[in-house]
């Protein structure tokens, strides 16, 4: 390797030893790789219709050859990034053009599909160093051929309030009145903070309950791509040295809920969460963990709570501020991409659901 592919790399917003994590356990149905300019590789079988915005997928599914249309858009991938980061992890020292043209000449043929995934667009999370190397990486792809889409819309709450009463003072009234009206059954919750790397998550039976949980958020949701492992969580609940914390929640001795959150250069970054449902639901898990993932996120002294990906209606309800992403799409086919390239606009929702709300 060179002393480029040494260097850190750039858009990581997490720990590097969470970032490896994806390589050593990947989801189900993945295999990973990397390209000799450091560059992180997956590949897996992609569906577009994954993406979709959800009202044009919910009529798609309606017709009677939706299953056969699913599979006919089903495509093997190579995808540039990972799905447990924030932004794709890019190599430290290599210039856009040679990162962008060295994957398409090495792997655009081998694969319908080749794509840079969750690239960053002007990220106030990030320094303007890489949202300049994202920009001109985003610009090269273009001029190579690649369709850019934009992805989904990272939520990001600024703490630039001491406490919980100065985060409800920027609320609207209406939703003040909600979430302290959903408040009032944490009083009937056991709120537990875990370390990473705490001895409890040496217990077989306790890391079996936690992925189950896990599992019952993830068969709820509506988009299906990475299922994460056993093995992942093992490993990653075992790692004392990634600074994080896990926040259980318990009703009566019953565990309801948890959330997985990364302590990383001021950053609180809510990973993953598992819940027991209908209980969860019955609590409002849901919004009490975010009230305490703010609570945690000031008492570590944190700058920003990083919230995920999912549910942009809710959490910009909640108070949270956007980024977008984007993808650089390259499609083998000629006659595909000239299909899918004035399509694109179907599969932001994201960026439709936010300009909604503006």
């Amino acid at each position: 390797m060179t002393a480029s592919a040494a260097a850190p790399p750039r858009n990581l917003l997490e720990p590097p030893d969470f970032a490896a994590l994806f390589h050593e356990h990947p989801p189900a149905g993945f295999v990973c790789e990397e390209e000799p300019t450091g560059l992180p590789l997956f590949f897996t079988n992609f569906a577009l219709l994954t993406t979709l915005d959800a009202s044009v997928r919910e009529r798609l599914a309606r017709l009677p050859f939706s299953t056969a249309l699913d599979r006919k858009l089903t495509f093997p991938t190579c995808f540039a990034g990972s799905t447990i980061t924030e932004y794709v992890p890019l190599p430290g020292n290599v210039a856009p053009a040679e990162l962008v043209c060295g994957l398409l000449q090495r792997r655009g043929n081998r694969q319908p599909l080749t794509i840079i995934k969750d690239l960053p667009h002007a990220s106030p999370l990030l320094s303007e160093e890489d949202n300049a190397y994202a920009g001109e990486l985003a610009a090269k792809a273009v001029e190579q051929g690649c369709i850019q889409v934009e992805g989904q819309a990272l939520a990001y709450v600024p703490l630039d309030f001491s406490d919980l009463n100065g985060y409800f003072a920027g609320l609207s009234s209406g939703r003040r009145k909600d979430l302290r009206r959903k408040m009032k059954t944490r009083e009937s919750i056991d709120v537990q903070i875990l370390p990473l790397g705490d001895a409890c998550f040496a217990d077989p039976a306790f890391l079996a309950e936690l992925y189950a949980m896990y599992l019952e958020v993830y068969e709820q949701s509506q988009v299906h791509f990475d299922l994460l492992s056993p093995s992942f969580f093992a490993a990653l609940l075992g790692h004392a040295g990634i600074r994080g914390v896990v926040v259980c929640y318990r009703h009566k001795g019953v565990l309801a809920g948890y959330n997985i959150c990364l302590n990383h250069n001021g950053l609180f970054i809510d990973k993953y969460i598992g819940f027991r449902y209908p209980l969860a639901r019955d609590l409002n898990l849901y919004f009490i963990s975010w009230l305490v993932n703010l609570e945690i996120a000031l008492q570590h002294g944190c700058t920003t709570y990083v919230a995920g990906w999912t549910d942009p209606e809710v959490k910009a309800a909640l108070g949270a501020k956007f980024t977008l992403t984007r993808h650089l799409v390259w499609v083998r086919s000629p006659m595909l991409r000239r299909i899918l390239n004035p399509l694109r606009h179907f599969f932001e929702s994201d960026s439709r659901v936010l300009s909604g709300k503006q």
